[in-house]
């Protein structure tokens, strides 16, 4: 791969294992292959949602693009049945699509459907939030911005992520769903009294480059109503957690209850497990208030009769392999192996997640939280020489991020944990770090690492955290605490 100095990629793109790079070849199902042949358990990628090169999926894609590919503005079928199809996984109100190329796309449009609504510009976004790479998205994606020079503009407000490991308010607060709340309620209150007016909240339903933050339950409710109140409306990001990949709902919102519904709700990635395509579903009264004014949208290639049909043997393939069914089945499995560890090792923090969405939280001191970085990367090196591939993620990069294909078995996710305990049980023995069980969050177990020993942890060829790598949406991203039986009610 030649280097972006000599003129070829942009260097502001950073591959993954950037110290030790990988050339993958060829992929199927859960697995990548590299160029000597080697198989690589592919714990990162939602994108290819339903599995790497679905027999399925590559054959609708061949028989339609033998046939036909054109501009959107032609009757065809394709789109009005995939129109339909995704309509009928969604609450009764959300029933109008638009079709775009990508996530970032999706997000943009749904922006612009809610500043139409009431007129309205100011949006209200969550700490460490990533919403996508255009101008309009890094402008309410703190993730990034956050990052670099780009200072936050007038109309945006960051509200707490709603944290309940990490975050202001944590699992001993009496009502943190309430607390993270009026959070946003302050935000709007302050925003009233400068003038300015609210267009909308924006949030994933679950937190992913933030690390894995799963909301209390009721949190999104409350902010709903104080949104609504406001003149605002509320837009759930469903790009990186939709599709099934919760298990018990098909979006990942529904498992928060029936009384919660987003005004707005963007998809991307999954949908085409691979293919370009993505959808902002709204309802009849956000849509008549867009077209009303006037502003023509038209996405040349969004919904094209390619990318149509791909999306189509997806949703056959989600159903027909019941890959829900299978991310509820595994992920319950997983988080049981997982939680096993966290009993044994030290340097597990908290294990949070849903389905096939789950987040690994490393600790250097169960009492303080201290974010274990160093180790972190360390053990996503160590994972690829055993043929897994993991990312780290989060505001201090230690959250170790699983969001592998939907087709991933029992049988994948005990060898991945396996290999994860052997590194977890060297890095202990290498530094001393206490290895009997965890009895209770307050214990106060400590796995500090000197100075010298972070040193000698990075001179395998790790990258430093302090490199601070792009972290970008399906590569690296973090979480934060998550007591599931605690915050929802599903």
């Amino acid at each position: 791969v030649s280097s972006v100095t000599d003129g070829g990629l942009r260097p502001s793109c950073k591959v993954f294992f950037a110290a030790d790079p990988i050339k993958i070849v060829r992929a199927q199902g859960q697995y990548m292959f590299d160029e000597k042949g080697e198989q690589y358990l592919d714990c990162i990628n939602n994108v290819a949602h339903v599995g790497h090169c679905h027999p399925e999926v590559v054959k609708a894609a061949q028989k339609q693009m033998g046939l036909l590919n054109t501009n959107s503005r032609f009757l065809h079928d394709n789109i009005v049945e995939y129109a339909k199809r995704l309509s009928a996984t969604l609450p009764d109100k959300l029933s109008v699509c638009y079709f775009t190329n990508s996530g970032s796309e999706a997000n943009d449009l749904a922006l612009r459907l809610a500043r139409q609504f009431r007129g309205h510009q100011d949006v209200i976004t969550l700490d460490h939030a990533y919403h996508g790479h255009l101008s309009s998205l890094i402008e309410i994606s703190p993730y990034k911005f956050q990052k670099g020079k780009d200072v936050k503009k007038e109309f945006v407000h960051v509200a707490p992520a709603p944290d309940t490991y990490r975050g202001k308010y944590r699992e001993d607060h009496t009502d943190t769903a309430s607390a993270y709340a009026d959070e946003v309620k302050k935000i709007i209150d302050e925003a009233h009294n400068s003038g300015r007016k609210i267009a909308a909240f924006i949030a994933e339903s679950m937190q992913s480059c933030g690390g894995q933050i799963i909301p209390p339950a009721g949190y999104f409710q409350k902010v709903a109503e104080y949104v609504h109140r406001a003149g605002g409306v509320f837009i759930a990001d469903e790009v990186q957690v939709g599709f099934g990949r919760v298990g018990t709902h098909f979006w990942s919102f529904q498992m928060f209850g029936e009384d919660f519904v987003p005004d707005i709700v963007t998809m991307g990635k999954p949908m085409g497990n691979g293919h370009p395509v993505a959808c902002v579903v709204t309802t009849k009264e956000i849509a008549e208030a867009f077209s009303s004014s006037g502003m023509e949208y038209f996405n040349t290639y969004g919904g094209n009769p390619v990318s149509s049909a791909v999306g189509l043997a997806v949703l056959d393939v989600i159903e027909n392999e019941d890959l829900q069914g299978n991310a509820t089945r595994v992920g319950n499995y997983l988080t049981k192996l997982l939680n096993k560890q966290k009993a044994k090792h030290t340097l597990i923090g908290d294990i949070r997640g849903v389905g096939l969405f789950i987040g690994i939280d490393l600790v250097k001191d169960h009492q303080e939280r201290t974010p274990a970085t160093a180790e972190a990367q360390h053990i996503i090196y160590k994972m690829k020489e055993k043929r897994v591939l993991l990312s780290a993620d989060g505001p201090h990069r230690n959250v170790l991020k699983i969001k592998p294909p939907m087709c991933f078995t029992e049988e994948d996710a005990k060898f991945m944990v396996d290999q994860l305990d052997e590194i977890l049980t060297g890095l202990e023995e290498a530094f001393g770090a206490k290895t009997e069980s965890v009895i209770s969050e307050n214990t106060p177990c400590r796995t500090k690492m000197p100075e010298e020993a972070h040193s000698e942890l990075l001179s395998d060829g790790s990258p430093d955290p302090k490199e601070n790598p792009s972290r970008k949406r399906n590569g690296l991203c973090t979480d934060k605490h998550s007591l599931l039986s605690k915050r929802l009610k599903t």
